[in-house]
């Protein structure tokens, strides 16, 4: 595996790897875990090469979120990329990315404005911009992100497709399914911050929104099923709950009664100091 971290040589890179089929992308924000190794297998699967970005992106932090504590462990991530079979670790500097005077961002109207995007102002601002650079920068034929972020993933696909990108265009943006502990818990690299007790009551989360799911989905109001939801993240320690949406799964309009397209049921909670998010589908 070849790791790189100034442009000229990246380019250089993706140039020999284009040339002998088609290059995937990963990005993320390193400290991988399982999750993260699901989408390079993927990636694997569907391209002849497969190129991971680590970079924690500034941009997509506000000012009092934990932009300093995010976990930073790249020799290991590199180890874990090498053993996937990964052909190119892309690990910029913040200056490599965001030279001095850099003054353009791209902001992504309608499904960035709820939910998350309500919760953190301009996170996706960063997320658009700081994804597009990628895209120009590796230009590769297919990217690869989870569904743990429904609604990063949706923000990403009407970005690449409003600005007619190419490479990846907007159907070649995978979405992989989220990869989950044992007791239902969606793995994240922010699972490190909580405590023992707060590992043992965050299952409280998936199991509560297939509750929820369960009554939504046997006629029960969404209003209803939320409350209940509400009320049992909140006696498990939970608060504040961001947001408890039944959304469209394409648009992430909010729903007041289940319709006849996809649906997903969208959930963001703090326990302790730690912000979790998560989210299903939903049957009609």
């Amino acid at each position: 595996m070849q790791t790189v971290h100034a442009l000229d040589p990246l380019r250089s890179a993706t140039a020999r790897l284009r040339a002998n089929g088609t290059l995937a992308l990963v990005p993320t924000m390193g400290a991988l875990h399982e999750g993260h190794l699901t989408l390079v297998r993927e990636a694997r699967r569907r391209a002849d090469a497969v190129a991971v970005s680590i970079f924690v992106n500034p941009l997509q932090f506000g000012a009092n979120e934990d932009l300093d504590a995010y976990p930073r462990v790249l020799e290991r991530d590199a180890r874990l990329l090498e053993e996937e079979g990964v052909d190119l670790l892309w690990a910029p500097q913040v200056s490599a990315m965001y030279p001095d005077g850099f003054a353009t961002s791209i902001g992504v109207s309608g499904v960035s404005e709820g939910l998350c995007g309500a919760a953190r102002p301009g996170h996706f601002d960063g997320v658009a911009t700081v994804v597009a650079k990628l895209f120009n920068q590796v230009r590769p034929d297919m990217a690869f992100f989870g569904e743990k972020d429904w609604q990063q993933l949706a923000v990403i696909r009407r970005m690449a497709r409003d600005l007619d990108f190419t490479r990846p265009h907007v159907t070649a943006i995978h979405g992989v399914p989220i990869v989950r502990e044992a007791d239902g818990l969606a793995m994240s690299s922010r699972n490190a911050y909580l405590s023992a007790n707060e590992r043992a009551w965050a299952a409280t989360l998936p199991a509560a929104m297939k509750a929820a799911i369960a009554r939504i989905e046997g006629g029960e109001a969404p209003s209803s099923a939320l409350a209940a939801l509400a009320d049992e993240l909140a006696a498990a320690g939970f608060g504040p709950i961001d947001y408890a949406q039944l959304c469209d799964a394409a648009s992430l309009a909010p729903l007041d009664a289940p319709i006849a397209a996809p649906m997903r049921l969208l959930v963001a909670a703090r326990l302790g100091t730690t912000r979790l998010i998560d989210n299903m589908a939903v049957s009609a």
